[in-house]
């Protein structure tokens, strides 16, 4: 057989990639979730009925389910305390859970990558600085420092996905140590090195690109884990602020009415749940297709 046949029959990298994520199906089951929220939030303005913020009037204030006794056939999910549409607000919340996902998830990997980077190559006292402030970071539990900073810049959506950024990025300092550790004495670096690589190059486009199957894992399980503190902090009323449609925000104007009215804070935690752990779904998969170890198992 010759090597142009050879490579010819050798999947190609999206496909072996596919293989090994669809043989585990609970991250297809998240995957397809996940689309389907991420659709969501993209046409929310085309999928929900009504205005997320109008208030339809004291008589149409908690209403139930439309199946329920007492439901309205307009509103689906009923309405929330204000008199507004239930289902619209939730839809309408997938873009700011979706949205602070994916900024605290971009910008914790951005800085933690970064700094793992420095702290794996360079070694020495630069090293044991940064080892030791994660270290302090990770010693305090991650909502009460998320709490504590969000306390000090102001309560808000910008400040606390800033805040939670700060929390989760120790986690991928930690993992791009380790890797660029790993990686720094092989055979590839040393010849890189030996051939006139600067630091920069052989940081960024020798060491860094091999490390990345375990970086994208820990940027989906940052993603899932953004939209259950910004929710925490939305429901601590330090987060999101009223009017806004945000899930955890919603669950804080809610809980007064757990007994009396329980779809109002059901839904709301129902719709947290199944987007992380669709998310989370998703993380198991990309592990078990980006891991050459589990690939050999």
């Amino acid at each position: 057989m010759s090597v142009a046949s050879a490579k010819s029959d050798r999947p190609s990298a999206a496909a072996e990639f596919w293989y090994y994520f669809s043989r585990n199906k609970g991250a297809v089951i998240g995957l397809a979730i996940f689309l389907f929220v991420f659709l969501l939030a993209v046409f929310a303005g085309v999928v929900a009925p009504h205005d997320p913020n109008l208030p339809y009037g004291s008589e149409l204030q908690r209403l139930p389910p439309a199946w329920a006794a007492g439901g309205n056939d307009s509103f689906l999910l009923g309405t929330d305390a204000n008199g507004r549409d239930l289902l619209s607000r939730l839809i309408y919340g997938t873009r700011f859970s979706l949205f602070i996902g994916l900024v605290v998830a971009s910008l914790s990997a951005l800085a933690g990558v970064l700094i793992g980077l420095i702290a794996g190559y360079v070694r020495g006292r630069t090293d044991t600085i940064i080892m030791r402030l994660m270290d302090i970071i990770l010693a305090v539990p991650s909502l009460l420092l998320a709490l504590v900073l969000v306390a000090i810049l102001g309560p808000g959506l910008t400040n606390a996905m800033i805040a939670i950024s700060i929390v989760n990025q120790p986690h991928f300092v930690r993992l791009t140590r380790a890797s660029v550790m790993s990686e720094r004495e092989k055979e590839y670096v040393v010849a890189s090195r030996v051939s006139g690589a600067g630091p920069l190059r052989l940081m960024f486009k020798t060491i860094l690109p091999n490390c990345l199957g375990p970086l994208i894992v820990q940027a989906t399980l940052s993603f899932s884990a953004a939209i259950l503190d910004a929710a925490a902090l939305g429901f601590l009323g330090q987060g999101a602020q009223p009017p806004t449609p945000e899930w955890g925000t919603m669950l804080a104007d809610s809980r007064e009415f757990l007994q009396s009215n329980p779809w109002l804070v059901t839904f709301p935690g129902l719709c947290i749940l199944i987007t992380v752990l669709a998310i989370n779904l998703m993380g198991d998969g990309l592990r078990d297709a980006l891991d050459p170890k589990l690939k050999r198992s």
